[in-house]
């Protein structure tokens, strides 16, 4: 089997060609942080390109392995400023952003950046844009969601700046969203009623020849200004999806009923209880399924060729994500875009609660266990390991979440022992995280206020010192309702959760070198 990881960016038609006095030729992408950009830049950094990337938290950009090698402008797509500023001595654009889940109003916001994207662009004389678009039919009606990104990428062709819209359908890999609706309706139905779209033919593409094809567009010439699709080498029906899914699983092949009865918004709505996606993605995800979405033309390939070793099939491609998984190595995840409508500010310091309505739990046990046991159990905490505590409490109250449109618990996380600033974990992010020492949660799911749980490890003579702070702010009389009607299960809860957390450190501890390996 080919390299998990592949393409490099070392391929030598991927290679960044120098600017004429020899130097790196520069890059910004808009949407490093995200599940394509996050990918595709330490493949521009192999590449040879000299990478600049604009992000509204600069901590969430170190996070990343090639954090410390790319230099960071702080701001948004929409401002002005921040965009003069990024454009600045920039040879190649990639503009990666798009509102998958943004409320009313998106369109109008995702045209209104483009055009600032594409103004800055201008002013900069920045010599290429390219943009990841949605592979879409020419004469239909098309969704919300996919009308707005195939406009916005009329914007860019429609400027100054030469541009290459790469137009692509649904995409397979380890953590993509497609790809997870479909594993988990696959792994959780054994009988799978659809609305009709699972009879529409569609072409999917393995994001590893999406990130090809981007690789190539920094190097097309600089006439072309042109939307073209990219696709793989198979045109499926999504029913066709799911069960060649299920037989790269080792599962039995799925019967599928088409009905008539579930629209769109129904649809979403069942796929938000059955698999991690939640309501607002769900929703464009099926939206986009409406339509037939093949490849019309195969003018992609007089500009970029196909991959030395060819296209990915899609049972390849989802061979490829299920290794990844199993060997926790997923690179990037549709987990990592923030969810809207939850706060971007962090935990105030102490000081500045003052005169605020604040209400706490506090927890903190002293233990025998090592500070580095301590801490393993606490950044491991979540997802397949749980919350240590009352599960069927924490089980309802992720289905509480999911039934009015929130993430739930059925998220998980990336992967199962590391996590970084900007990191989902079930119904949280990771919004600090000291290790060894210190991982702060800012939640994520629907209530009547702003809630963080704080975990801490410290030395305490011989063992440590476990610390459990969970701090709320509500909101109106519905947030100080709503700390009253669960604080009678903070008892249990997190109670059990610093006993359990702590004892399972001691365990840990105390089990052979080779258990703990294992």
């Amino acid at each position: 089997m080919d390299d998990l990881s592949a393409p490099t960016g070392r391929e030598p038609a991927l290679v960044a060609v120098p600017r004429a006095d020899g130097t790196p030729r520069r890059v910004l992408v808009l949407g490093a942080t995200g599940y394509i950009g996050g990918r595709l830049v330490p493949r521009l950094l192999a590449a040879g390109y000299a990478v600049r990337v604009l992000a509204r938290d600069a901590t969430r950009v170190a996070s990343f392995a090639w954090g410390d090698r790319v230099d960071v402008v702080v701001g948004d797509a929409a401002d002005p400023a921040s965009m003069a500023q990024a454009c600045d001595d920039v040879d190649v654009l990639y503009y990666l952003v798009h509102s998958m889940s943004a409320g009313a109003g998106f369109e109008d916001a995702d045209r209104a950046a483009a055009r600032t994207v594409a103004r800055a662009a201008a002013e900069a004389s920045v010599s290429r844009i390219v943009y990841l678009g949605g592979l879409h039919p020419s004469a239909e009606p098309l969704s919300p969601h996919l009308r707005s990104r195939v406009e916005v990428g009329e914007v860019f062709l429609h400027s100054p700046v030469p541009t290459l819209v790469l137009q692509a359908g649904v995409v397979i890999g380890s953590g993509s969203a497609s790809f997870e609706m479909v594993r988990h309706l696959t792994d959780v139905l054994p009988y799978m009623p659809a609305p009709r779209w699972v009879r529409n033919r569609i072409q999917p593409i393995a994001v590893r020849d999406v990130l090809h094809y981007l690789l190539g567009a920094g190097r097309v010439p600089a006439e072309v200004n042109d939307a073209v699709d990219i696709g793989g080498p198979d045109v499926l029906r999504y029913g066709q999806m799911m069960n060649g899914y299920a037989v790269e699983a080792g599962l039995r092949q799925r019967p599928i009923a088409a009905l008539p009865v579930l629209t769109p918004r129904l649809a979403s709505h069942w796929v938000n209880l059955v698999t991690p996606i939640p309501r607002s993605i769900a929703r464009p995800l099926v939206e986009s399924l409406q339509n037939e979405c093949i490849m019309t033309d195969h003018r992609v390939d007089a500009l970029i060729p196909p991959p030395a070793d060819g296209l990915t099939p899609y049972r390849q491609a989802v061979r490829l994500a299920l290794s990844r998984l199993e060997a926790d190595a997923v690179e990037t995840s549709w987990l990592d875009g923030e969810v809207l409508g939850v706060p971007s500010s962090p935990l105030p310091s102490d000081p500045d609660w003052a005169g605020r309505v604040v209400f706490t739990d506090v927890r903190a046990v002293d233990t025998p266990a090592s500070p580095d046991a301590l801490w393993r159990v606490i950044e491991g905490i979540g997802g397949e390991n749980g919350w240590y505590s009352s599960p069927m409490l924490w089980a309802a109250r992720g289905w509480m979440d999911r039934l009015v449109g929130g993430v739930g618990l059925a998220r998980g996380r990336r992967s199962r022992a590391r996590l970084g600033v900007g990191d989902a974990l079930d119904f949280w992010r990771v919004e600090a995280i000291d290790p060894g020492r210190m991982l702060r949660l800012r939640a994520e799911m629907k209530v009547p206020g702003l809630a963080w749980l704080e975990l801490r490890a410290s030395a305490r003579g011989d063992g440590s010192r476990y610390d459990q702070r969970a701090v709320f702010f509500p909101r109106g009389l519905a947030g100080r309702l709503y700390w009253l009607a669960v604080l009678p299960f903070h008892g249990f809860i997190f109670a059990g959760m610093a006993a359990r957390i702590t004892a399972t450190a001691e365990a840990e501890d105390r089990a052979p070198d080779d258990a703990r390996a294992a």
